[in-house]
């Protein structure tokens, strides 16, 4: 872009504030997104790119947090003498070490009603059948516009280039605030799934057919998500640029929330997260170890030889990340004569629970403390309600129950931080010493899951094309009814049980395993 006097018009921000209530604080693939950009950013920009999260430890300790008391330390006073706001500053234990802020938003819980009633009088986003869910995001983007707004006061010239990028509806208040009492402040909004897409797919409908049939408005009415998808479609329309991350997403921005995106940026992720080859194998042989171990424990099997080790993750969505069918494939191949190697799946999805099984980190210190017998064999957290989880569900009464069964499935219902009571492993410290994942999604705006695992050198099965899928969809509709799922689902079925089935195949693509 060029200036009328021939003069290039800078492109790089001088000031980036990017706001996400996953920064510090793993909800799903938004948090690996932007910390595994992290890096790069703040060698472009330095400490005037500025990560905001929600302080959502306040008291308890954040691991994943360095606190510097003494950094921003007289405009952390003034912050709280103009707006009440307390923050915490320090860096983001990721690399790079970003200028981190975290916002104790818990002070606008008094004063809700004057945020909703800002959104309705300036731009008429409907709150009032919002519940907590949607009440408390919207505080912290609220508060995190008012973070933003004295910052650049306190700081910035004039002449200075500031650009505040909001991830996902649960931090739009905070650029909406910005459009309203900063507009020198350009706002970037990024949506990484439509409200109203992730509510339609986990429900049942189809909705890679013909989206110009589908009222979102209606729609949302009739899910109960008329706050949500009020607050992200006025967003899409009011902020100065309009993100999404595929292709496949925009369309829905174009039809669920009636706005052509401005720009498409896929997700990525720095390649440094890999470990060199000789830690990548000392890791995988750990994890392996880990993964065995805890599954003997729990299962009360043993294993002669080593299991094919099959994973999936994400967010709890049973249908829209394939749990069912994930499942299905699992007890469909348990069926199976030709088997030739016993199959441990491992499901790491966080789901409510209430801490790690105390027999199971009793019996994992010293092998002569039993299990309990009592407690629900398959995981290894104990479930807050596992009469309604739909994995347990799923397989109770069936073949996965049974120890001699050879396919096996342990559920890790906690987040992979390092710190879960039972593993104390990272994530990917556990990705990599599987042999094979699956992840059979029906709605996955961007799959960052499949990558990951194709980095650490993990084989992968994933959606085919959507519109591949939108072409077979007639031929496969009988079938993907069996499974309660619409057109894309059934292809992942077949290659998950080939692969399954496979095991010396998946075996040669990943270092350090023999047949």
């Amino acid at each position: 872009m060029k200036m009328s006097n021939n003069e290039e018009v800078k492109k790089m921000p001088d000031y980036l504030f990017e706001v996400s209530w996953e920064v510090c604080n793993k909800v799903g693939g938004i948090h690996t997104v932007i910390a595994t950009k992290a890096l790069t950013i703040s060698k472009q920009l330095g400490d005037h790119y500025i990560l905001i999260g929600p302080d959502v430890h306040r008291e308890d300790v954040n691991l994943e947090f360095e606190e510097d008391p003494a950094l921003l330390k007289e405009w952390k006073q003034v912050l709280f003498v103009n707006h009440n706001i307390r923050v915490k500053t320090g860096r983001w234990k990721v690399k790079g070490k970003p200028l981190t802020i975290l916002v104790d938003f818990s002070q606008f819980f008094s004063s809700k009603d004057d945020v909703l009633k800002f959104l309705w009088e300036s731009y008429r986003v409907d709150s009032i059948s919002g519940q907590w869910d949607y009440i408390e995001p919207v505080l912290f983007g609220a508060a995190a516009g008012k973070v933003i707004e004295s910052y650049v006061n306190y700081f910035c010239s004039a002449t200075d280039r500031v650009v505040a990028h909001f991830h996902e509806w649960m931090t739009a208040s905070g650029g909406l605030y910005l459009q309203k009492h900063s507009p020198y402040v350009a706002t970037v909004f990024t949506t990484h799934a439509t409200v109203m897409g992730r509510c339609i797919a986990g429900n049942g409908l189809p909705l890679y057919g013909d989206m110009t049939r589908l009222n979102a408005d209606e729609l949302a009415r009739r899910f109960n998500v008329v706050a949500k998808h009020s607050l992200e479609k006025t967003s899409a329309a009011n902020f100065d640029c309009f993100a999404t991350v595929s292709d496949l997403t925009a369309r829905e921005c174009r039809y669920l929330l009636g706005k052509e995106v401005d720009v498409v940026t896929p997700n990525g992720f720095e390649d440094d997260i890999v470990w060199e080859e000789a830690e990548l194998l000392e890791k995988r042989a750990s994890a392996r170890k880990a993964m065995i171990e805890v599954a003997e424990a729990c299962l009360g099997v043993k294993y002669d030889r080593e299991p094919l080790i099959v994973g999936t993750s994400g967010r709890y969505e049973f249908k829209n990340k394939g749990l069912d069918v994930f499942v299905d494939s699992l007890l469909k191949l348990s069926e199976d004569d030709s088997l030739q190697r016993p199959v441990l799946a491992y499901v790491t999805v966080p789901a409510g629970n209430n801490g790690p099984r105390k027999d199971l980190q009793a019996h994992l210190n010293d092998p002569n403390n039993p299990i309990d017998p009592n407690v629900l064999r398959n995981t290894t957290h104990y479930l807050s309600a596992p009469e309604w989880d739909p994995i347990i569900g799923r397989i109770k009464n069936s073949r996965l129950m049974d120890p001699a069964c050879p396919v096996q499935l342990v559920f890790v219902p906690s987040y992979l931080n390092g710190d879960d009571g039972i593993f104390n492993k990272h994530y990917y410290e556990l990705l990599c010493g599987m042999d094979v994942t699956v992840f059979p999604s029906y709605y996955e705006p961007w799959g960052y899951t499949p990558l990951e695992s194709i980095a650490f050198s993990v084989p992968t099965v994933r959606p085919v094309g959507r519109r591949q899928t939108e072409r077979t969809q007639g031929r496969r509709r009988d079938r993907a009814q069996r499974y309660e799922r619409f057109g894309s689902s059934c292809g992942h079925l077949g290659r998950a049980e080939k692969l399954l089935r496979d095991g010396s195949a998946a075996i040669r693509f990943v270092p350090g395993v023999g047949p």
